[in-house]
């Protein structure tokens, strides 16, 4: 595992620094999400060749985390293709001054994140259950509900944006009135199918590492904050009054008396 986990880290350090070299060269950091999408999905296709559990399990891995990841990447391609670089990534090239050090280094924490990322694809294919169970099922469904709830969010999402007379305004269309982040919520939710499908692993409680990370990202490293911050700068008024109605990240009913979080 430990051999497997090295490989991932070389071919993503390597990955990132090149990117990060792209992105020098064109002015825009928004690449480097695009990248870490990618690489996790090549990451879940290794894993599904080289880990020791058996078939079924192994290539379940392979097409959660390869289909997730390619989505997310192409989802985000599009957006950095035809739009200016995100807010949040502008901002930071304020706050270090265009310090392309570290920016290098802040490419580098995400090859990192692959690598603790793919800790629960080793642990899930490493299952030497052969056929389908309750875990099996149970996998299967929380990744077809995570996609179906992410893919629907972003689409929902990107409708919005694409109108002129939205610009400046919050999306409060669908599952966005229902959550201000709902794909993050679907992206945490996807993470579970690994802690089931690890059942029977000699290590299933790992694969808790998925959510537990991911949920610590989203609220305070890389997700919400950053996000909710560059929003307010943007839409002032219009993004605090929907911070007040609806809630940060668990899908609810909206209400006009809910806090802020």
């Amino acid at each position: 595992m430990i051999a497997n986990l090295l490989w991932i880290w070389l071919v993503s350090a390597l990955v990132m620094a090149a990117t990060w070299a792209w992105c020098w060269r064109i002015n825009n950091a928004g690449y480097v999400d695009v990248m870490w999408a990618l690489l996790m999905a090549l990451a879940a296709l290794y894993v599904g060749i080289v880990a020791s559990g058996a078939p079924l399990p192994r290539g379940l891995v392979a097409m959660f985390g390869s289909v997730w990841g390619a989505r997310l990447c192409l989802h985000l391609l599009v957006r950095v293709l035809h739009e200016p670089e995100d807010g949040r990534y502008r901002n930071l090239r304020e706050h270090w001054h265009g310090n392309q050090f570290k920016f290098f280094w802040f490419f580098q924490g995400q090859a990192i994140f692959v690598v603790m990322f793919s800790l629960p694809f080793l642990v899930a294919a490493s299952n030497p259950v052969p056929g389908f169970n309750f875990w099996t099922i149970l996998a299967i469904a929380i990744w077809l509900l995570a996609l179906l709830g992410e893919s629907v969010a972003d689409q929902q999402l990107a409708r919005f944006r694409s109108n002129p007379n939205n610009q400046g305004k919050t999306c409060r269309t669908g599952l966005w009135s229902w959550s201000r982040h709902p794909n993050y919520f679907f992206e945490w939710l996807h993470w579970f199918a690994y802690v089931a499908l690890a059942a029977g692993s000699p290590w299933p409680w790992l694969a808790w590492t998925g959510p537990i990370l991911m949920l610590l990202f989203l609220y305070r490293v890389t997700g919400i904050p950053y996000t909710e911050a560059q929003a307010l700068r943007s839409r002032g008024q219009d993004y605090a009054r929907y911070q007040r109605q609806v809630s940060a990240f668990i899908p609810l009913p909206p209400t006009t008396t809910r806090g802020s979080p």
